[in-house]
């Protein structure tokens, strides 16, 4: 377990002051000026000791990212820029609007010193339509901040200008993407760009531009603080650090928690949440990155490290480490059969395989969910997911795919026996799923 002088996000629960008065209490903005007066190539290479992957699902090396903005942005009349990711659209997940609701300056500090470490004197933080109580909190910090000198001109009397904008989106999934985010930043539909060329030569504007997610950036300043071996020091090789865990479904105590990368899962949810509801045994299965990872059957649950390795390993993934626990009660076919129906409604269209692959499979798993399908309609279904799955210009292609493939590789016997179930007695069909 984590221990309690490790945890950054020391407001999760907003407890406390969100306003500046309180971040300065929980040392945010501590010896801010004193961080911007060191090299910025010194603290990319401090990110890249701490070991800090990228939050947002990916899990790409925040250092190295930031390592491949231009050194010199002045060269070419291009400003450089950063981006936060607040989109935030993936189902079940729920971690960056406790951050920015609850510690607002811990993110706007955060964006500071990473945009400073990339040469940017300009921040975009993309806000998810649907948030509005955090975008009111985190404009108002960005004003305090202003107010108090910490960002703006001379940011924190270190000579650097650094100005911090907040954009609203209009809730569309895809612009989690960050090239789709990017154009809609520049006031464009939300639809992903072919890359090359990619965000760091020719990103928003057409200028070099980094995206990242919330937590990623808003880590950074305690990183820097406490330096990178402390933070290396946390979790395990290649998975350091903390990391914030959303738990929702069949728990006693959903919640939203601040853990060591690696945590056990049944540590986890019997620590933080309570428990699976009914017990351990009534665990049917977890979806343990968000809506878009493969499903884990309860068998391979404990042990299983809440790592990017550790569920690489059990063919799933970290994700945005949001772990929908479900138990015996499920309809597990139902479920993945409703997130079918998401990514087909979210998908924006552009690639083949995603517009017409999304809502193929989304027909063939409403057919499944009452049984009313065939056999060899599973092993077709399968192949489809195959054939969308790393074909599309962003990653809505593999996010469809693989909660079905999960469903597949685990319980397959399940469609089976619903298929039959519904030969034998077609008036007693389940409900479909929405």
């Amino acid at each position: 377990m984590l221990a309690d002088q490790d945890r950054i996000f020391t407001n999760l629960y907003g407890f406390h002051d969100w306003g500046l008065k309180g971040a300065l209490k929980r040392g945010v903005w501590d010896n801010t000026k004193a961080l911007l007066s060191r090299d910025p190539d010194g603290i990319i290479d401090e990110m890249k000791a701490s070991g800090l992957r990228g939050r947002g699902g990916a899990g790409f090396p925040t250092g190295l990212k930031w390592s491949f903005m231009p050194k010199d942005p002045d060269a070419d009349g291009r400003p450089n820029y950063l981006i936060v990711n607040a989109d935030e659209g993936e189902p079940g997940t729920c971690k960056d609007r406790e951050i920015i609701r609850h510690d607002p300056h811990r993110l706007i500090e955060g964006s500071l010193l990473a945009a400073y470490a990339m040469h940017a004197r300009t921040a975009y933080i993309y806000i998810r339509g649907e948030f509005i109580q955090e975008r009111l909190h985190l404009e108002a910090a960005i004003e305090e901040a202003y107010e108090a000198g910490l960002i703006g001109r001379n940011a924190c009397g270190s000579g650097w200008d650094f100005d911090c904008y907040v954009h609203h989106g209009a809730g569309a999934y895809i612009c989690g993407e960050e090239t789709a985010l990017i154009e809609s930043l520049e006031g464009k539909k939300g639809m992903p760009r072919l890359k090359p060329p990619f965000p760091a030569n020719c990103g928003l504007y057409g200028c070099p531009s980094t995206v990242n997610n919330v937590e990623s950036i808003a880590v950074t300043g305690e990183i820097l603080r406490r330096g990178a071996g402390w933070f290396a020091g946390l979790g395990r090789s290649n998975n350091t650090g903390t990391k914030i865990f959303a738990i929702s479904g069949h728990v006693n105590a959903p919640c939203v928690v601040e853990e060591e990368m690696g945590i056990d899962l049944r540590e986890l949810i019997e620590t933080h949440c309570g428990g699976v509801r009914g017990g351990w045994d009534n665990l049917l299965a977890v979806i343990p990155g968000g809506s878009s990872v493969p499903c884990v059957p309860a068998d391979q649950c404990s042990p299983l490290k809440m790592d990017f390795d550790g569920l690489l390993e059990v063919k799933s993934g970290l994700g945005t480490a949001a772990v929908i626990v479900m138990d015996k009660s499920t309809d597990i076919v139902r479920v993945i059969a409703r997130l079918s129906a998401f990514y087909e409604h979210e998908s924006c269209g552009q690639c083949t395989p995603c517009r017409e692959g999304t809502g193929w499979m989304n027909r063939v798993m409403q057919r499944m969910v009452t049984g009313q399908a065939h056999k060899s309609e599973i092993d077709m279904l399968l192949d489809v997911t195959k054939h969308v799955e790393g074909h599309t210009i962003c990653a809505l292609g593999d996010a469809a795919a693989w909660p079905i493939q999960g469903l597949v590789r685990h319980f397959r016997h399940v469609i089976e026996e619903r298929i039959d179930e519904y030969t034998s007695n077609p008036a007693s069909k389940p409900v479909a799923a929405e």
